[in-house]
């Protein structure tokens, strides 16, 4: 159960910003004591592929930031997010973490699995991702691009840090994240629905 939480919270993470998981797996596998990958994903921290995932995050980060380009950048990344989703899901689910002691029987028949099931709740997230931005782009005048991209790049840290930490918490803040962005973008339509009511009234 743990293994899948595990796996499903980094995925979910992916599904926000495609790089951040991935690299604190290699990066806490490579220097920490708090993850230990199987043989068949130690490449992840390899410090090529570290590198290469710190450059691609930091282009992401920038391109998420700009009204307009992050909308471009989401269509790209439509292929990108649940990819890594599927590689968060299938390292992390069958890693040996805090909270995860004993994740050898974990879809051991079927290794394809998990990655399937990651780039599922990857591409959900993105899609989420995908529909909200644009409206909230519109309903503030590209204003919530930056704010909604650096609450996603922490919620994307947090959720990927609580999956290897505590995997029961990083569940609950999946769903505290939704049940607020729900509530934002509820609060932001009704602010936009008043703004034209006034400008339209005599």
């Amino acid at each position: 159960m743990l293994e899948f939480l595990t796996g499903s919270a980094l995925a979910a993470s992916a599904g926000l910003n495609a790089y951040i998981p991935l690299l604190l797996i290699g990066l806490g596998s490579r220097f920490t004591g708090l993850i230990e990958l199987p043989p068949n994903w130690v490449w992840l921290q390899n410090e090529w592929v570290l590198g290469i995932l710190a450059v691609l995050l930091v282009l992401e980060i920038l391109a998420d930031k700009v009204p307009g380009v992050d909308s471009v950048n989401d269509i790209v990344q439509t292929v990108v997010r649940p990819t890594s989703g599927g590689l968060a899901f299938g390292s992390g689910s069958s890693a040996t973490t805090v909270a995860i002691t004993d994740p050898a029987a974990f879809f051991s028949s079927n290794q394809w699995v998990p990655i399937v099931i990651g780039a599922v709740i990857a591409l959900a997230v993105h899609l989420a991702k995908l529909s909200v931005r644009p409206v909230a782009n519109a309903l503030t005048a590209g204003l919530a691009a930056p704010v909604l991209s650096t609450a996603e790049d922490v919620s994307s840290v947090v959720i990927s840090v609580l999956a290897i930490l505590a995997p029961v918490l990083a569940l609950l803040a999946m769903i505290g994240g939704v049940v607020l962005l729900a509530r934002w973008i509820a609060r932001l339509r009704r602010t936009r629905r008043a703004t034209v009511q006034q400008a339209s009234s005599p």
